[in-house]
């Protein structure tokens, strides 16, 4: 594109001069498609997508916390692809692993086709049976260092825009995040002390705040009397313990953020780099803001939406609800627990949770998000059927 001449004019003593400069004007960043999302659990989003070449339609993970993209082994298996061996270790929360990887594929969102896509694979099984929805991958930065992304949770859209010149909206902040592959946000943690550290900025994350247990400890932000409760988390690798409770408040820029639930881990395999990362911020906070990705100058522009002032969950029943072939299961129970307590165990099928029986996943994970209250279950134990009373506990 030819550059317009910008003509500078000055006046002295009574007499013009005229200088003539040229400056490149880049083209401003315009939008190439807008992509309706879902929320699993109402935590994570959710993008439905076409691999190239065939014609099944895909769901993904949007996911600042990958650092590439990813296609889950069954989908892939499903798709008659075959992964090639590579030497590359895949780090996450529960474990690492070598990778396979599946080169140069074209992904389709919309009538947007994404070309030169290095796919490695991975078993998203168990996301698949704790979100109740078929997960076949994970889109992280092969997507956004490529283009900007404007994610709307009042609309449930995503605008995925050229890079460029980009005029932000009013009424939000714009963040300035360290981002190799990964975006590292300052933010500040107080509770028994104030404490500025740096997040990963996470929202393929279904949490509010996970801090890693050295973090923790040697930076005795959170209280000693704090409750805390035994918990099991998932990310790749597997399972992982935690323990789950809360701080007096979190700051985000100028957001604050009171009685935020957190969940401190022992991070054995090094994926916070401590003391580089203090933990990470997930989507249970991030959701609350409309947000624009803008990775190619290395920013992030918030703007609170409808659900900022949404109270957070307190709830604690120490069980997970899993939809595995058709049916809502009970996954792992916690020792001591108040599932435990109630005498549920791991497999029991749910059938009803109160009055309802419509065998809707969704309502029943929310139904298990309600603090002090007891819950009653008919669940199915091989060919016997129970009714069982939870006493859901608050973190407060």
């Amino acid at each position: 594109m030819k550059a317009l001449p910008i003509i500078i004019l000055f006046v002295a003593g009574g007499l013009f001069s005229a200088t003539a400069q040229e400056e490149y004007i880049r083209p401003p960043s315009e939008p190439l498609t807008v992509v309706p999302f879902s929320m699993a659990a109402e935590s994570v989003v959710l993008l439905k997508a076409v691999l190239v070449g065939h014609p099944d339609t895909l769901t993904f993970i949007l996911d600042t916390g990958s650092s590439g993209i990813s296609l889950d082994s069954t989908t892939a298996d499903r798709l008659n692809l075959v992964p090639e061996e590579s030497n590359i270790n895949i780090r996450g929360i529960a474990g690492v692993r070598k990778a396979q990887f599946l080169y140069n594929k074209k992904l389709k969102l919309n009538e947007l086709v994404i070309d030169s896509l290095n796919f490695h694979i991975n078993d998203y099984e168990f996301l698949s049976y704790v979100y109740g929805a078929r997960i076949d991958g994970v889109i992280g930065y092969s997507l956004f260092s490529r283009y900007i992304l404007k994610i709307d949770y009042d609309v449930r859209e995503i605008e995925i825009c050229s890079q460029g010149p980009i005029k932000y909206p009013r009424g939000g902040y714009l963040l300035r995040p360290f981002i190799r592959t990964l975006p590292v946000q300052s933010a500040r943690v107080r509770d028994h002390r104030k404490v500025t550290s740096r997040f990963l900025f996470d929202i393929g994350a279904g949490l509010s705040l996970v801090l890693s247990q050295e973090f923790e400890q040697d930076s005795a932000v959170v209280r000693r009397k704090r409750k805390r409760f035994p918990v099991e988390a998932h990310g790749v690798g597997g399972k992982l313990a935690m323990e789950m409770t809360l701080v007096k408040d979190f700051r985000l820029g100028p957001y604050r953020f009171r009685k935020v639930p957190t969940m401190v881990f022992e991070d054995v395999f090094n994926v916070t780099s401590y003391p580089y990362l203090g933990g990470l911020i997930g989507n249970q906070i991030l959701k609350r803001f409309n947000v624009i990705f803008n990775y190619e100058q290395r920013e992030i522009y918030l703007k609170p939406n409808t659900l900022y002032r949404e109270p957070f969950e307190y709830s604690y029943a120490g069980m997970e609800l899993y939809y595995i072939n058709g049916a809502i299961v009970i996954g792992s129970i916690v020792k001591g627990s108040p599932a435990d307590i109630a005498g549920l165990k791991e497999g029991d099928v749910v059938l009803a949770i109160g009055n309802n029986a419509s065998q809707d996943f969704a309502q029943y994970k929310k139904a298990l998000m309600t603090a002090k209250k007891w819950l009653r279950m008919i669940i199915r134990r091989g060919a016997e059927l129970k009714e069982v009373r939870v006493r859901v506990q608050s973190l407060r």
